[in-house]
């Protein structure tokens, strides 16, 4: 008998508490084992249109609903009682008929109501009412076959015909996964990919894959129920797959704004390259450590059953990777922190003229022009273009800065220090002259915040054929990093970039109000393009709330409210994170939490989440992070943007990348989120808010 489980019934289990949820996995554990064992208490639902559903007792209030026939048993979805009742009264389990793919559809039941008409006698002539227009339908000139052919079910043919923008995405709750998201892309001008290959099984087809999963022991079983169902982890849509499986003749990137699936893409990606080609070493890398270990976690899960496959992918920091290359390959490290640069660099000023420019600005100078492009002579600098540096500077000032520059290289160099940048250069001139690179492929997730050196490194670790580079990443959440040309440096990626639509992660409400902070599209210096306005969620909830408060301690006692709402919900404490623009703001957040009565951990880079504790960390650290609710603080005025920032700016001109990086990073806070965004701060407000509320 196949033993299968359903993305409703993980998705329903992990809005149980945790005791509920030890009492369902011992049910499942052994329904797994023997289904007809002595105690296994099946009552079948009568009042259900699907003949096949059944009911299992699992203690006095909880069911499991199944699906069960001779030849399997499908764990539909758990609740207390009346609920799961009532879940499997509206469903039934089918084979679709144009694409033979298996659907759990929510059965559409119409009620004709009966108008009595009450006539009245009338004097005086009624008042003309205002006609209000209505918008048109989207999809009243598709024909049944097309709309069938997406995987819509048939009874909701009519209600697919009457959707117009405002009622889709409460149409699309009620719909298969492949039904909505095809819909939602036709609403924004894209052309859905149809999957034309039938299958014997309609549990084999590529859609019906992506939620239900065959259960081979109670290994499989306990790893399954052990996380929450990640579907899009485990499964990818074929408008997915056809990026990662695809053959690229250079270098390709992926990207889209927050919760479109891109880290996903990016680690199926490696698994593809790694199974496809069995001798081959593949790097899947991330700028974080944070990142990195959050990408090991997903890869276990992807290939729990194909272990081996793990043995030949390995997962890093790009700085973790480089500092182990050095080693073998040059020789021992010794990295200048920002501190010895600083400390450099004031000594310079204090022996030479600095031109009147700021520590601030010099810094700047160093690190996103000077050290990040490994310039070793006032030739260089002179006639170096200042992408991303907006300050202009005449020759006769460049001459003055680079002496303060050419005494901090040699002074570290003096004292055996290498910079970071340093690192990467010195390996990728060391990688170039090896006979075989560590690395046949190398895909590298949140690509927007690689540096010039790194990107260099990256480029000679791996000989640089096909498919060899594989980038994923958003112009969007660029935080770290100022623009550079990719092309300059060897890696062009024009006609080799596609940008995904369709986000999975966030609800409408919250992405919609997050993509204010942003434009409608944005280029890099290549001239390669990220539409944005295309983007469509694929559920609703509700609107993020948005407040502006008289005191801190306000400020806590509201968040604190907030929170003890989302527990009430039945939100346990990893699902919840709190973010604040920096270190400063840190404590805010923390009482904020612990007025909650929650447990929390304080993030730095390397440390994951934990189960049971509320996450709390800066901005900085929420990247690649995700939770169903997130609460964020401290957006006050001088806080965000960040008055030292805008203090340390050397012209004017520079204020727009600074506006835009603090953008960007407000922008990843919100977006963390699934289901429920708090956002705040003490009057002033920082004027970003009254952006998320236009």
């Amino acid at each position: 008998m196949n033993f299968r489980i359903a993305d409703t019934f993980t998705g329903s289990l992990a809005r149980l508490t945790g005791e509920e949820q030890k009492a369902v996995k011992t049910t499942a554990f052994d329904l797994q084992i023997d289904p007809a064992q002595p105690g296994m208490s099946f009552h079948k639902l009568d009042r259900a249109k699907d003949k096949n559903f059944w009911s299992v007792r699992v203690s006095s209030d909880i069911r499991i609903i199944v699906h069960k026939t001779d030849s399997s048993l499908l764990l539909c979805y758990v609740d207390h009682h009346d609920k799961a009742y009532q879940w499997a009264e509206r469903r039934k389990l089918e084979t679709h008929p144009a694409t033979g793919a298996a659907q759990l559809v929510e059965i559409r039941e119409r009620v004709q109501e009966v108008v009595i008409p009450k006539y009245v006698e009338i004097h005086e002539p009624a008042p003309t009412r205002a006609v209000t227009a209505t918008k048109p339908p989207l999809f009243a000139n598709r024909t049944d076959a097309e709309l069938l052919s997406y995987g819509v079910p048939e009874e909701w043919l009519p209600d697919v015909r009457a959707a117009d923008e405002d009622s889709l995405l409460m149409l699309a709750d009620h719909l298969p996964g492949e039904a909505a998201e095809a819909l939602l892309e036709l609403a924004v001008g894209g052309m859905p990919k149809v999957a034309t290959a039938k299958v014997a099984d309609p549990f084999e087809h590529p859609d019906a894959q992506r939620r239900f999963r065959v259960m081979k022991d109670v290994e499989e079983l306990e790893r399954a129920l052990a996380f929450p169902w990640e579907k899009w982890t485990t499964f990818l849509h074929p408008a997915q797959r056809q990026w990662v499986e695809r053959e690229y003749t250079g270098p390709a990137r992926i990207a889209g704004s927050a919760g479109t699936g891109k880290t996903i893409v990016a680690l199926h990606r490696a698994v593809f390259l790694a199974r496809s080609q069995p001798e081959c070493r593949v790097l899947l890398t991330t700028f974080s450590e944070t990142l990195a270990n959050a990408l090991r976690t997903k890869l276990r899960r992807l290939i729990g059953s194909e272990p081996r496959l793990g043995e030949r992918i390995d997962v890093h920091s790009i700085d973790a990777i480089a500092s182990r290359l050095f080693e073998k390959h040059i020789g021992k490290l010794k990295l200048a922190d920002e501190g010895v640069v600083k400390s450099g660099m004031q000594a310079a000023m204090a022996a030479g003229d600095s031109g009147k420019f700021t520590i601030g600005f010099l810094l700047s100078e160093w690190t996103d022009l000077v050290d990040a492009w490994q310039l070793d002579s006032w030739e260089a600098y002179r006639d170096i273009k200042r992408l991303g540096r907006k300050t202009r500077l005449s020759e006769a000032q460049r001459n003055t800065l680079w002496t303060l520059f050419g005494a901090v290289r040699k002074q570290l160099a003096a004292d055996g220090y290498t910079t970071r940048s340093g690192m990467f250069t010195a390996l990728a001139e060391k990688l170039k002259g090896l006979a075989q690179r560590p690395f046949d492929f190398i895909v590298v997730d949140e690509a927007q915040d690689l540096g010039v050196a790194q990107l260099r490194f990256l480029a000679a670790l791996c000989e640089g054929g096909p498919n060899s580079l594989f980038f994923a990443g958003d112009l969007g959440q660029r935080i770290f990093q100022q623009p550079f040309s990719w092309k300059a440096l060897g890696v062009d990626i024009r006609g080799r970039s596609r940008t995904l639509h369709i986000n999975y992660r966030t609800s409408h409400q919250i992405r919609a109000q997050a993509d204010r902070l942003l434009g409608p599209e944005i280029s890099d210096v290549d001239g390669n393009t990220e539409e944005r306005k295309g983007t469509i969620s694929v559920f609703n909830g509700p609107v993020p709330e948005v407040g502006t408060f008289d005191s801190v301690s306000a400020e806590a006692a509201a968040a604190s409210a907030w929170i003890k709402e989302r527990q009430a919900e039945g939100y346990l404490p990893h699902e919840l994170g709190a973010f604040v623009r920096s270190g400063a703001e840190l404590s805010r957040a923390i009482a904020a939490v612990a007025a909650a009565g929650l447990p929390y951990k304080v993030l730095d880079d390397g440390v994951e989440t934990i189960a049971g504790h509320v996450s709390i960390g800066t901005m900085h650290l929420a990247k690649g992070l995700e939770f169903r609710g997130v609460a964020v603080l401290a957006c006050d005025d001088e806080v965000i943007p960040l008055q030292s920032r805008i203090d340390g700016i050397g012209d004017e001109a520079d204020l727009e990348e600074v506006y835009s990086t603090e953008r960007h990073l407000l922008y990843v806070a919100c977006t963390r989120a699934r289901d429920r965004l708090f956002v705040s701060g003490v009057g002033p407000a920082s004027e970003f808010l009254d952006d998320l509320l236009a």
